[in-house]
């Protein structure tokens, strides 16, 4: 076995570790964006579930924020008397 051998094989596991560790901290950094949202969520609609809310004038500014939230609650809201919708809404998110 060559020496340049032995190298390449060596840098190509190195670059594998760098593959696996970048994939790793992207899938972290994924977690914890929807983590964020899920505690944004909480504290611009926390009222709903009895939470203190913040002030009225906060809560309208911050609204254009939640507009995904929003238009899941409201899908929620339709389909909830209707399981096969509910489980159609749930296929179409993907």
């Amino acid at each position: 076995m060559k020496f340049s051998d032995i190298k390449e094989k060596i840098q190509s596991a190195f670059s594998m570790l760098e593959l696996i560790h970048k994939e790793r901290a992207v899938e972290i950094l994924e977690w914890e964006v929807g983590e964020l949202e899920n505690i944004f969520s909480l504290l611009v609609l926390g009222s709903f579930v009895g939470i203190p809310a913040p002030p009225v004038q906060v809560t309208l500014e911050l609204l254009s924020f939640m507009e995904r939230e929003l238009m899941i609650m409201s899908n929620k809201v339709f389909t909830s008397s209707d399981p096969l919708a509910e489980v159609c809404s749930v296929l179409d998110a993907f």
